[in-house]
């Protein structure tokens, strides 16, 4: 594994835009996006003054962009609000291989799936899941009497390196270790694609750092989550 390579990860959303997927997003040189139906992340070149402006024209005047930082956003930018959302770990798979998991009962989801991965996403808010989330990458998911009761899948994609993302069980069954087995299977998928596994999770939610530590993940690196948009004209102070 390549330091070059990794560093990749030091900025997952520009290097996914500008690579693996950038057919799932629009920008130019200084700012990229993905498209609103897929997912709500934007990022830039450089966190310069020119760069948020470039933000700014890929958005609509009531939209909002979710941004990860690694620094203070530079001073004040003309027309533009940035709102903290919280913390993000980025962990990483580094210990061995991945286990043997039971996929008895592990299916395969695709646009037939849609409407019920949706609703199950936005039932238990694994995170920002939208109408085509789905084409960023391999959904997996466990059906109870044709239920949809469990997914995980892939998201952003960089070289090398695959997001597990989506991690999420309808909350009448809980505790039964479905979250861990869909983690495992997609981390030997992704292994066996010779890539390795990394996924983001907010810093206060100590339960899935758990599980991730005990599944083999840990901690890389930490971002500020922000929201970037433009000013409400509403609320902005009069000169």
């Amino acid at each position: 594994m390549s330091s070059s390579t990794e560093a990749d990860l030091d900025r997952p959303i520009w290097a996914a835009l500008t690579t693996k997927q950038a057919h799932l997003g629009y920008g130019d040189a200084l700012a990229v996006r993905y498209h609103p139906d897929v997912a709500p992340f934007a990022a830039l070149a450089l966190e310069t003054p020119a760069a948020y402006q470039a933000l700014l024209q890929l958005l609509l005047p009531h939209e909002q962009a979710a941004v990860l930082r690694s620094s203070d956003p530079v001073g004040p930018i003309d027309g533009l609000q940035i709102t903290h959302v919280g913390v993000i770990h980025q962990m990483i798979a580094r210990h061995g291989k991945a286990e043997r998991a039971d996929d008895h009962d592990v299916i395969r989801l695709g646009d037939a799936d849609a409407k019920d991965m949706l609703d199950l996403a936005q039932k238990t808010k694994p995170g920002p899941f939208g109408r085509r989330t789905g084409e960023m990458g391999h959904y997996i998911g466990v059906r109870d009497q044709g239920r949809l009761i469990a997914m995980a899948g892939e998201r952003m994609r960089v070289d090398g390196y695959v997001e597990i993302s989506a991690v999420c069980v309808d909350e009448d069954y809980r505790g039964r270790g479905l979250a861990g087995r869909l983690i495992k299977v997609l981390r030997r998928e992704i292994e066996q694609r010779e890539d390795t596994p990394f996924l983001h999770v907010f810093s206060n939610n100590t339960s899935a750092i758990g599980l991730y530590e005990r599944l083999g993940f840990e901690l890389r690196r930490t971002f500020q989550l922000t929201r970037v948009g433009h000013v409400d004209s509403r609320s902005a102070t009069a000169p």
